[in-house]
């Protein structure tokens, strides 16, 4: 076993070709065997095996600084970068991240979890090393999707005009460039039209006319429009880089380790300024039920290993689900009602939604930004736009949400999935800012349901509203139906579920069941009955039902699954600031949580119906 032998990268550039093609496919089984037991983002990984392999093979990563855009590629890096005794504890709680960390290895150059940022952090550690004169390179991966981000094109567009070195490799796992950066495809324009290219076709075209109708005939149409499309695949990126002040290599073929270690290490040594190398690679190399099922192995839970299949045990309809199996019977009746997400079209659950209407679904690949003031425009028009974006990644839109929906009071619709805490992706994908700065924003209507059925019910209420915008934050997971009747939804107004005296817990999002179990264990180790509120809403503000039980109460414990800095309780506690009653918050602590299992999550950091029952008994005794 080579793999076994590999302690540092160093080991790698001891071995010939032939063997790093074995070792590549020792570490696909690896990668295969970990994720079977612990999920993960296992296509995109064994897709750029190979050119991990060849990376270590040509360049010293700790002096030639290696960025890794997202990390879902860079399983086989972090194995073979001094973490393969710890890869069995990938994404568990204690365990090593599922994306590249600074503090986790001197060997992961920048930290990554959002797109499309690998261009940019490796553009400033190559003006870096110019400015101090330092040795070695900074090396750039992303993926053909996260090209289609602006952030990526602002970067390309600087190194451009910097000319500092710096080598951008482009892996391209959809097998043609055009298909995810379809933009380029349009700069052929001046090529396609001029007039000797066009005088080139048509004399072809011209000849193959005159030969009598035939199959030949219809075989060599078929070549020549063939060739055509290649010749105008090969060009595009070319042209395209070239005229930005890219020299570019390729394509090249991701899984020829020959031509990965040549095309490399002509571009470390042989080439100054910045470099585009093109390496077409396929998502899933080396697993079947991957290469057959590549949107569901880009990113899934625990599966068996012979079949593919899931092994998770699916408890019930999922919020996603239920936002998009909502989505297409508001659709049904509404006509203007249009589904937007951001390359998460399965994720935010609106497949079922595009296959039903396709000239009414838009997926704007990774472009979070661009998606919110598109919605913006088509609601000037009369169009209801419904924006599914992860919490997390909402944040990028920030400004476009402030600037361009809110401050124009449009009926633009954000449904924030993946709100609160999500698990084994950790830091960069928790949801947990998002009360906190929708807080902040006017002319918006924030809420956060209860369960699955208020979520139906504020997506039916935010297809109505049409004076301003609505944010819905939901979390992950399956989907929490409460069994008693619902009290409708009316704007910015609270649902009182059990009125009382001394103490009233008023919990925003999907926290019923914890919110109910510390009600009820007040009222069962004390002589009173506790408020029980579902505040339903952020924005507007119930100062109305605040008024009603203030006289009724002394203290008030708020929960939430966000930070606390600014959040939810802060605005409870500012609302009662100067008064008898007291304000004690719980939600998240103010720093960036790990990865692991959310209960696990939860535990640690004290964010338990038993831990908040354990300080609110205390706050309640000395009353």
């Amino acid at each position: 076993m080579l793999l076994e032998k590999i302690k540092t990268p160093e080991d790698i550039k001891k071995i010939n070709i032939k063997n790093l093609e074995n070792l590549a496919e020792e570490v696909r089984q690896r990668i295969i065997q970990v994720t079977a037991s612990n999920g993960g983002h296992i296509a995109p990984s064994l897709g750029a095996t190979d050119l991990s392999v060849a990376l270590l093979k040509v360049f010293d990563p700790l002096q030639d600084k290696i960025v890794w855009d997202v990390g879902h590629q860079s399983y086989a890096y972090k194995i073979l970068t001094g973490r393969n005794d710890r890869f069995d504890t990938l994404r568990t709680f204690g365990g090593i991240s599922g994306f590249n960390n600074i503090f986790e290895s001197d060997y992961d150059a920048f930290g990554v979890g959002h797109s499309s940022t690998s261009i940019s952090a490796a553009l400033g550690m190559a003006v870096a090393k110019n400015m101090k004169k330092e040795k070695g390179k900074a090396i750039a991966i992303i993926g053909d999707g996260a090209l289609t981000a602006g952030m990526s094109f602002e970067a390309i567009n600087h190194a451009g005009h910097l000319q500092k070195d710096l080598i951008v490799i482009l892996n391209d796992n959809n097998m043609s460039i055009s298909k995810n950066v379809g933009a380029l495809q349009k700069y052929l324009a001046k090529i396609l039209v001029s007039q000797s290219y066009n005088k080139l076709k048509k004399t072809v075209w011209d000849m193959l006319h005159k030969i009598p109708p035939s199959r030949n005939q219809r075989r060599l149409v078929s070549f020549f429009q063939k060739l055509e499309e290649n010749v105008i695949n090969i060009l595009v990126p070319t042209i395209f880089f070239e005229d930005l002040g890219f020299k570019y290599i390729g394509p090249i073929d991701g899984h020829n380790m020959t031509d990965l270690v040549k095309f490399l290490r002509q571009a470390k040594n042989n080439i100054q300024g910045p470099i585009l190398i093109h390496v077409v690679t396929q998502k899933g190399k080396g697993y079947k039920p991957a290469v057959d099922d590549l949107p569901r192995f880009h990113g899934l839970g625990p599966f068996d290993i012979k079949t593919g299949k899931s092994t998770e045990i699916k408890k019930g309809k999922s919020y996603s689900a239920v936002f998009g199996d909502t989505l297409i019977k508001l659709a049904e009746k509404d006509k203007n009602i249009v589904a937007i997400s951001a390359a998460m079209k399965v994720g935010t659950g609106l497949s079922g939604f595009a296959n039903k209407f396709p000239n009414r679904s838009f997926d704007t690949g990774i472009a979070e930004q661009h998606s919110v003031t598109f919605a913006g425009g088509l609601a000037t028009q009369g169009i209801k736009p419904f924006v599914a974006i992860y919490s997390t990644f909402m944040q990028r839109a920030l400004d476009q949400v402030i600037h361009d929906i809110a401050l124009q009071k449009l009926p633009v619709v954000l449904c924030m999935d993946r709100a609160g805490l999500v698990g084994e992706d950790g830091a960069t994908h928790h949801g947990v800012f998002d009360l906190s700065f929708m807080n902040f924003i006017p002319e918006i209507v924030s809420m956060a349901p209860s369960g699955g059925d208020e979520l139906e019910m504020m997506l039916a209420f935010a297809s109505k509203y049409n004076d301003g915008p609505t944010s819905i934050r939901y979390p992950r997971g399956t989907a929490f139906y409460r069994k008693e009747e619902i009290a409708p939804i009316e704007l910015g107004k609270f649902e009182i579920l059990k009125t009382g005296e001394k103490t009233a817990i008023i919990f925003i999002g999907a926290l019923y069941e914890m919110a109910t179990e510390i009600a009820n264990m007040i009222e069962r180790d004390f002589s009173f009955t506790p408020y029980l509120i579902n505040a339903r809403f952020l924005n507007p503000f119930d100062i109305s039902t605040l008024k009603l039980i203030s006289d009724d109460i002394d203290n008030v414990i708020t929960i939430e699954e966000n930070v606390l800095n600014g959040g939810f309780g802060s605005k409870i506690a500012m609302y009662f600031s100067g008064t008898d009653v007291k304000v004690y918050s719980f939600g998240l602590p103010n720093e960036f949580i790990t990865h692991g299992d959310t209960s696990i999550l939860k535990s640690h950091i004290g964010f338990t119906a038993k831990n908040i029952y354990k300080e609110a008994k205390e706050i309640i005794n000395a009353l």
